[in-house]
């Protein structure tokens, strides 16, 4: 970690929802693609219409990005503040080209930069990607990882961090946050929350809040990787 420069660092963090609102709401052959999907993942006495109310927005095929929040430090002399912001849309094919619009702007102002982000090696960066070719779209070059050794990708991942080599070990970002002493970012909703609140309470606002606690949680994370003190209030930014 001691040659990781946190100023070329994007915290990126999403949130999705199953691309229907419930399980009769899908075509009938979608309906029997997920059945096949979770045939053998499905728990006993679980129906695949509730469980498609509960896991469909992990699964890309089934699902749609409606925010991603990503920060970035900026330094000012010897000021140091994390500047966050949020992209949030029911349109998931304009939201994904304002992030991609996004991403250049970081390339042209930093060559070096890398994502940073916890599962975002397993989760992130490929949901998005697939999402992004469902939606016809082509995949920035900084995120086509295809035919990559891993060491050749430009990811900083918590959850890789934490494992130090251990790749059956797999925690989640609360468990680490509470294990390193930072302060947890469940603190109104978790991801179980977010469809209801998405299609019931239509509350984009709340769900982009509730994704920028987590960037702010994994840029704390890396500081105590680093050795760092943990970030103030005052150096949070948060940019509409």
């Amino acid at each position: 970690m001691e040659h990781i420069d946190t100023g070329n660092l994007i915290f990126i963090d999403i949130e999705t929802v199953s691309e229907q609102e419930d399980f009769s709401s899908l075509p009938d052959n979608w309906k029997q693609l997920w059945e096949k999907k979770i045939s053998k993942l499905l728990p006993e006495n679980i129906s695949a219409e509730d469980y498609y109310a509960e896991r469909a927005a992990i699964y890309s095929e089934f699902a749609k990005v409606v925010c991603i929040s990503f920060g970035y430090f900026t330094s000012i002399g010897k000021e140091k503040k994390l500047r966050i912001k949020s992209l949030c849309s029911e349109n998931e094919k304009e939201l994904l080209q304002q992030f991609c619009e996004m991403l250049g702007q970081f390339e042209k102002h930093n060559r070096n930069w890398i994502f940073a982000g916890h599962n975002i090696k397993e989760f992130d960066i490929p949901f998005l990607s697939r999402r992004m070719m469902i939606n016809e779209m082509s995949i920035p070059s900084c995120m086509n990882f295809q035919n990559k050794k891993p060491w050749e990708t430009n990811i900083l991942d918590t959850l890789h961090l934490w494992r130090f080599g251990d790749y059956k070990n797999y925690t989640s970002l609360n468990l680490l946050a509470a294990a390193m002493g930072v302060a947890s970012p469940k603190d109104d909703i978790d991801g179980s929350m977010v469809g209801q609140i998405f299609w019931k309470e239509k509350d984009l606002k709340r769900i982009s809040v509730y994704c920028q606690k987590d960037v702010v949680t994994v840029a704390n994370i890396i500081q105590r990787f680093k050795g760092l003190p943990l970030l103030t209030v005052e150096e949070i930014e948060f940019v509409d």
